[in-house]
């Protein structure tokens, strides 16, 4: 890891050196001279982090390496600041304070060079110090990593549930106990150590069609360590009910107790299933028990609760007769399939049998624990040839020997994946212990933080041309995915991961490493004395990340606690609801102390209303602010003092936000999420310069002009909520060849053609506003796998067109899009298509679907088309079909499809089929 912060160091200095270099004036050759040290102690550091584990001393001057490269940016970055400070004067009197501070520059340009000096010294004494620990320089920079040539990103995501060997009979059992009558079950336990694969087996009964019949819904709530009861009851309601809008809110407004007796009372009158996933405690039971009938007086109507525990008790006091089931672990067969479905992507490789006979004798040393199996297959997967297969077999032997018991050798294989990472994706892997437990993280957001932070650089891109750096960051993703760190939870359209999550077992080892290398601190706002690393940090006054997790009053807290960690670099804020701070005005002596932040999230935090305080912009060095759901109504004119800002989110929560104009010069910008308005000032934005901007959500048209528009050329998502823009694309050569994602309004009739030929990579399109021309198949993208159409009036079915596109997967016909009155589909088409909406077609009497036709549809919703009489005959051929949702139709229409209705058979296959408002 030593080797990364050094890269990290290095990398940062370069970029100061290219950008800043106006701050740096009179210390350029010391801080070239510092990055040389750098890099001849990083040579050494790959050999030296693989030996640290065994030797204290080693372990202790590698720390000392760590710190003196922190340092070294901590010098140059305050200095840069200074310098900063003293270029941002202006005015008659800061003409006299400049001059003062010019004398001082000299002796203060003096100091810092000796400061450096001493910085340089420290770090070459320390890399020759590592000559006598036998540590040599590595020659080149070779790395483990595999770029994505020789692999797709969806080759081998990670599914958990395609990870199943050898459960078959746990599967059947468990569902017979929940199915059969005779069994009269009410509480069915799986029980075990962690690692054995509890949460992969209650997944797959829960996904069971016999199970999934045999009860009228179904709810799954993952259970953390710090369970708020609350919180579970209204997402398990939420799962059974499938409440409106309305509903949602009266829940939300219920008394803890009446949402307990809401709960309770469901699960009386219907037969339910809720899986509680991971209870650690009996303590966390009694928390949740009172929302769950006890099964004495009055009986239950069929419902039954799943539950995951490593502890026995808890099943037992939740009902002493409940069926406890102890999952064993993977017999040698079942452990070497498991094994080889992660370990050989490659069925033709020619090292196979001396692989084989070295993988063997690694599998056994994991003791049939299915997450050890499969993460040490990821890990094997990235290693091609036989010598790495070697290495890490014997390294495994070395951990393994001090290994006692089940639970400490999973620990050690979980380790040892972490020290086989490339040394580039180690604190991609340490960044993610930043997350809240059980929290499906969104990779977007992950991706964006992990390139403002600086931990991913384009000197690993081996001559890929124009990769950008969220290129290089989603490829460290996948490939974490792929040696089996983290687990997929959601794609996006596009195959892209969408949210990902770790085990509790690999969150720990996260978190435990995070700590060991003083890489971030966890700190809770309700309970200090709890916060978790505190103890085992080297130094809480040099923290340079925090995690904060925020309970509902952090004026006591925050940001005052925070304050006094000057050396800060990313603060990421958490909390399960929104939180209030009473003014915005706290935030002054944080933002004055905490200078070289880089990061700072404050999403949720919400103060009524109010303006963001002015000394914001003394954060010159921050790449990443985030002000999602925050109420605020104003920014400051010194916003645009953050001239390094990557990634900007103005959606406050308020429809209008007061902004400077000052976003035009923020030159470095990616990814720009502004609101709805920007103020009704009538001084006009120019734009234009942002050439480095990938991501624009509502451009601001009534701030700027649509050649401004034009020119950001590297634009890769695109939303335009104003009809005035609509109709740019009737423009001559207006082309945006990056844009993957555009979401526009207009008010006029729209030119698909026109879009398509201007946006030739388009996978999303969503358009709201008037069409009365659809193109023919040839002159749309091949490449569209989304589109939503709404209020396009189109009075000639879109679905001969649409049914040829070959990769089209997900298709919204919205409100008055199609006026006419028959939708065909013929045989064959639509063969990618797994989603189809058809909502609010007010004419339509008439849809028929081709025997043949979409192949591959999961999900099917038709809402408010209330001349539709029934649903299409070769529905019944659709085998795919999984979930079929019937909203706010007349009720003879869900008559029919009930079961002994005249349409059942067309959708009797179909294993979910929900009803919502059809009684009218």
């Amino acid at each position: 890891m030593a080797q990364a912060i050094v890269n990290f160091i290095v990398q940062s200095l370069g970029d100061l050196l290219i950008q800043e270099a106006v701050f740096l004036y009179g210390v350029e050759d010391k801080v070239l001279q510092l990055q040389t040290e750098l890099r001849m102690m990083r040579s050494y550091l790959q050999d030296a982090d693989r030996k640290q584990d065994g030797n204290e001393r080693l372990r202790n001057w590698i720390s000392e390496i760590r710190e003196a490269a922190y340092d070294s940016d901590d010098v140059i970055e305050s200095y840069a600041l200074r310098g900063a400070s003293r270029r941002n004067l202006t005015g008659v009197l800061s003409l006299i304070k400049r001059y003062a501070l010019n004398i001082n520059k000299f002796i203060e340009t003096h100091k810092v060079g000796s400061h450096v000096d001493n910085v340089i010294a420290r770090i070459s004494s320390l890399t020759k110090s590592l000559e006598t620990y036998g540590i040599r320089p590595e020659e080149g920079e070779a790395s483990n990593s595999m770029h994505g040539k020789q692999r797709s990103l969806s080759s081998y995501s990670h599914v958990i549930e395609e990870d199943i060997i050898g459960v078959q009979d746990d599967v059947r059992i468990l569902e017979l106990c929940l199915v059969d009558p005779n069994k009269g079950y009410r509480v069915v336990a799986i029980c075990g150590m962690g690692g054995l694969g509890k949460t992969t087996l209650a997944k797959k009964v829960y996904h069971s069609l016999d199970v999934k019949s045999n009860f009228e819904s179904l709810a799954w709530a993952y259970v953390s360590q710090h369970c708020q009861a609350r919180d579970v009851w209204e997402g398990i309601l939420f799962q059974l009910i499938s409440p409106s809008q309305e509903q949602r809110q009266e829940i939300a407004n219920m008394r803890d107790e009446e949402l307990a007796r809401t709960l309770y009372q469901v699960q009386e009158e219907k037969s339910c299933l809720v899986v509680l996933d991971d209870i650690w405690s009996v303590d966390t039971w009694r928390k949740l028990s009172p929302a769950f009938p006890n099964g004495i007086s009055p009986p239950v109507v069929g419902s039954k609760i799943v539950l995951t525990t490593r502890n026995i008790d808890v099943p037992l006091k939740m009902d002493p007769s409940c069926y406890l089931h102890e999952p064993k672990c993977l017999n040698e067969h079942d452990s070497w399939e498991l094994f080889q479905k992660k370990a050989f992507p490659k069925i033709d490789d020619p090292d196979y049998i001396q692989k084989q006979n070295l993988g063997r004798e690694m599998v056994g040393r994991c003791g049939g624990l299915p997450l050890a199996i499969i993460v040490l297959g990821g890990l094997l997967a990235s290693k091609t040839k036989f010598y790495d297969w070697d290495t890490v077999y014997k390294n495994i032997n070395s951990y393994l020997r001090r290994a006692e018991g089940q639970e400490q050798r999973l620990g050690e294989v979980l380790a040892l994946s972490y020290y086989e990472l490339p040394y580039q994706l180690k604190p991609c892997f340490l960044h993610l212990a930043h997350f809240p437990e059980n929290l499906e993280i969104p990779t977007k957001k992950l991706i964006r933080i992990w390139v403002a932070e600086g931990i991913i650089s384009l000197d690993h891109n081996e001559g890929e041309g124009e990769e950008a750096l969220e290129d290089v960051a989603q490829r460290y993703l996948t490939e974490l995915v792929e040696r089996c760190m983290i687990q997929v939870v959601e794609k996006s359209s596009t195959g892209r991961i969408r949210t990902c999550q770790m085990h509790n077992l690999m969150r720990e080892l996260c978190i435990d490493k995070a700590y060991q290398e003083n890489f971030l601190v966890e700190i809770n706002s309700w309970n200090v004395d709890e916060t978790r690393g505190a103890s085992r940090t080297r130094s809480m006054e040099k923290v340079r990340r925090i995690a904060l997790y925020l309970d509902q009053d952090v004026d006591r807290f925050f940001p005052s606690h925070l304050k006094r960690h000057h050396h800060l670099r990313s603060l990421l804020c958490y909390h399960e609801k929104a939180v209030r701070l009473s003014e915005w005005g706290l935030m002054k002596s944080f933002f004055n102390k905490c200078r070289l932040l880089r990061v700072l999230n404050l999403e949720g935090i919400q103060c009524q209303g109010g303006k963001l305080p002015k000394e914001i912009g003394l954060l010159i060095h921050l790449r990443l602010l985030s002000l999602r759901n925050t109420k605020i109504d104003e920014l400051p004119p010194s916003i645009g003092n953050l001239k390094c800002l990557m990634t900007l989110d103005l959606l406050t929560g308020n429809s209008t936000v007061l902004i400077p104009n000052v976003i035009g010069n923020m030159h470095r910008m990616r990814h720009l999420h502004l609101p709805e308005s920007c103020g009704d000032s009538i001084e006009r934005w120019q734009l234009d310069n942002l050439k480095n901007l990938q991501t624009l959500v509502n451009f601001p048209a009534e701030k700027c002009d649509v050649s401004d528009l034009m020119k950001l050329t590297n634009l890769r998502k695109l939303v335009i909520d104003d009809p005035k823009f609509g109709d740019i694309f009737k423009y001559p050569n207006v082309t945006f060849s990056h844009l993957e994602s555009l979401f526009f309004v207009s008010s006029e009739d729209i030119s698909i053609v026109h879009v398509a030929l201007g946006c030739p990579n388009l996978y999303k399109l969503h358009i709201e506003g008037p069409i009365k021309i659809f193109p023919e198949p040839h002159q749309l993208s091949s490449k569209l796998v989304k589109l939503k159409f709404k209020g396009s009036g189109l009075l000639v079915d879109p679905m001969p067109t649409l049914e040829k596109l070959p990769n089209l997967r997900f298709l919204e016909l919205q409100l008055d899009s199609f006026m006419g009155k028959k939708l065909f589909c013929s045989s064959n088409g639509f063969p990618q298509l797994k989603s189809l909406v058809i909502y609010d077609l007010p004419n339509l009497e008439e849809w028929k679907l081709g025997k043949g036709a979409m192949p591959s549809l999961r999900k099917l919703e038709i809402a408010n088309c209330t001349k539709l009489e029934r649903v299409p005959d070769g529905l019944r051929f659709v085998a795919t079909l999984q979930d079929l949702e019937i909203r706010s139709m007349f009720a003879v229409f869900r008559t029919k499809l009930e079961k002994g209705g005249e349409d059942y058979y067309k959708i009797q296959h179909v294993p979910t089929v929900v009803f919502c408002y059809c009684d009218y």
